[in-house]
């Protein structure tokens, strides 16, 4: 008797709990029509929260204003995408759910069929991980997978280490590859394994007619900021841009041609990684933010290419050279170190590209002091080239932009 008391009384409990659990439901589902959402998309959270892919909490404000906005069978085909999808690494499901709305407008616009992958094996994906000890962490639009080596204590990797792959088959996961919107970007621990893997892994055929490009990536760590006061310093801007911005570690201001105690209306922000370059960058650029009072514009600047090092490493910078040293005859005096690849002579000083180093070194020291045609030659290693013509050009491009966009000649 007592044991059949309990079993009723269980019983009761659960059916409580269930009961408070639909009333639950309920109210949120409410709160959703009452937001304005349409019935159709308001059934289908129901459906989410009951299998436990999506909770109300997760739900922002932004997913929810923009699944108001969308059309409704258009935000039929998300929420099921969302539901078909694997949120096993997704930490922010909301930003997830927006991701999902936003690849799917830039598909309809462009009139394409929406094609979802099955995505990857997720048993295999966690074997990956358990072996390797990183993290996969998937937000919108982006799949990370690792961060430093679990026992890395030194400083994070800089410029130059980072190689950019693409053309990856889209069909292809960290299962397969270690990422994929049919690119990636490897971050390696020094700039010469980053090297190798470009000499090795560039045009690799990864799939049957499927070849990998890759190359250094050079990470974009500088702002380009216009309309801001002339009469400013260099201090005063980095002083200012640092309290509205994390990261900031330069700033580069070009003096006024006509009165070098001003700049031109504009600077250069560096920040200390393209991640927070890219915080600030939506930070500023809102169009909210004034700064002494001026609506600024905001925009990323031209990428700062390093010379490839290797590269560099293998040209010799010859000068002092007589008119009567051609091309050809520089060929022939340097040949006997190792295999040229080019000769390039302007006025009297020349380039000499050599196919290997240790060639261009061996020439470097031979040749380096020495007289040829009755003038003692200098010969050293190609400094990278400074285009400052070039960067004139860039900057006063900028400026009539900015004096386009603001519609006006000057501050």
């Amino acid at each position: 008797q007592s044991m059949a008391e309990g079993n009723e009384v269980n019983d009761h409990e659960m059916a409580e709990e269930q009961n408070g659990e639909a009333m639950d439901t309920e109210n949120k589902c409410k709160e959703l029509s009452d937001y304005g959402l349409n019935e159709s998309v308001v059934l289908k959270l129901e459906e989410l929260f009951e299998n436990g892919k999506l909770s109300f909490s997760e739900l922002d404000e932004r997913a929810l204003e923009a699944l108001k906005e969308f059309p409704v069978d258009g935000a039929l085909s998300v929420l099921k995408e969302f539901m078909d999808s694997s949120l096993e690494h997704v930490s922010n499901k909301s930003a997830y759910l927006c991701g999902i709305m936003k690849t799917y407008r830039q598909k309809t616009k462009m009139g394409a069929p929406s094609v979802t992958n099955k995505g990857p094996d997720e048993e295999k994906i966690k074997a990956i991980l358990d072996r390797t000890g990183y993290s996969l962490d998937v937000t919108t639009g982006q799949r990370k997978y690792g961060g430093p080596p679990p026992d890395w204590d030194k400083a994070p990797p800089g410029s130059g280490c980072e190689v950019f792959v693409g053309k990856i088959p889209k069909s292809i996961f960290e299962d397969e590859l270690i990422p994929n919107r049919g690119y990636a970007f490897i971050t390696y621990c020094t700039r010469d394994a980053a090297q190798a893997a470009v000499r090795q892994l560039d045009n690799y055929e990864i799939k049957s007619g499927k070849h990998l490009k890759v190359n250094v990536s050079v990470p974009n760590l500088r702002l380009f900021v216009g309309n801001i006061p002339k009469s400013k310093s260099k201090e005063e801007i980095f002083e200012e841009f640092g309290k509205l911005s994390v990261g900031l570690t330069e700033v580069i201001i070009y003096s006024s041609p006509d009165d070098k105690r001003k700049n031109r209306g504009f600077c250069f922000l560096e920040y200390e990684s393209h991640k927070a370059a890219s915080l600030a960058k939506r930070k500023l650029g809102t169009g909210r933010t004034k700064v002494w009072g001026c609506d600024i514009i905001v925009d990323w600047a031209d990428p700062q290419e390093e010379p490839d090092q290797e590269t560099m490493s293998k040209i010799l910078y010859a000068r002092n050279l007589t008119a009567d040293l051609t091309e050809e005859k520089l060929k022939e005096m340097f040949e006997e170190f190792g295999k040229i690849e080019r000769v390039k002579k302007i006025k009297d000083y020349a380039f000499i590209h050599f196919a290997e180093r240790d060639s261009a070194v061996s020439a470097m020291d031979s040749a380096n002091g020495k007289q040829f045609g009755g003038t003692t030659i200098e010969v050293s290693l190609a400094k990278p080239p400074s285009d400052k013509k070039k960067k004139e050009e860039v900057l006063r491009n900028r400026e009539r932009r900015m004096m386009q966009t603001l519609g006006r000649g000057g501050m």
